[in-house]
């Protein structure tokens, strides 16, 4: 329960910094970060093949990306979410039946 709280007040915090923020910050926030997805990415989507600034090239390093955070997060596709790596099927309130 703890968790879930610090999860969701990190959340409200990162909600709150972003209203704050003109879009000119915004913008430069998603260019740095594009920038470092591309650093990171770029030169594994460099060696599948595809050329360098290219469509195909940028939606490699943000197919990479996406799926890094994925496997990161474990899986959220149960039916109440994604909370830990089992969700909710722990045999606690549900029992050994879920």
């Amino acid at each position: 329960m703890r968790t879930v709280l610090h999860i969701v007040s990190m959340a409200l915090v990162a909600l709150l910094a972003t209203a704050c923020t003109t879009p000119q910050e915004r913008a430069a926030r998603m260019q740095a970060e594009m920038s470092q997805l591309i650093t990171i990415y770029g030169p594994a989507c460099a060696q599948l093949g595809y050329a360098a600034n290219s469509d195909q090239w940028r939606q490699c390093v943000i197919q990479l990306s996406t799926r890094e955070e994925l496997q990161r997060m474990g899986n959220a596709s149960s039916y109440y979410g994604g909370w830990g790596p089992g969700g909710w099927r722990a045999g606690g309130y549900w029992g050994p039946y879920w």
